[in-house]
């Protein structure tokens, strides 16, 4: 593959932007911001745990779209909007990756977020050749 070809989660886009989920350059995976809306209604619920389920459920998704899988990712950027939401991340990131010798490089930041998002995350990944 070359060239660029966006990505899309069907049921959760950024709604009327002309912005993709993400991008895929040849074997290189970019996502834009994956917040955890329930593709069902298109909202964002207001419990943390929920979204946070839904965050790692789309990144998933996200990934199998794009053409890999988790396993492809080397770098997770992870938006909180209160560092309290901290340990409902910790335990989808130990579900996705269970194996603590095989984790991608991770940041977590607190920053305002929109639309009732409490956390959201992005992510950098290399399919394999």
């Amino acid at each position: 593959m070359s060239g660029r070809r966006s990505i899309e989660i069907e049921g959760v886009t950024h709604g009327n932007t002309p912005i993709p989920q993400g991008a895929r350059i040849d074997k290189f995976i970019f996502s834009s911001a994956i917040a955890g809306v329930d593709p069902q209604t298109g909202e964002i619920p207001d419990d943390a745990r929920r979204q946070a389920e839904l965050v790692f459920q789309h990144v998933r998704t996200f990934m199998e779209t794009a053409g890999g899988s988790p396993e492809n990712i080397g770098r997770m950027t992870i938006y909180l909007q209160d560092e309290m939401y901290r340990d409902f991340v910790n335990e989808e990131w130990v579900k996705m990756f269970p194996n603590p010798e095989s984790r991608p490089a991770r940041h977590a930041t607190a920053t305002n977020l929109r639309r009732g998002a409490l956390i959201q995350v992005d992510l950098i990944a290399v399919l394999p050749d």
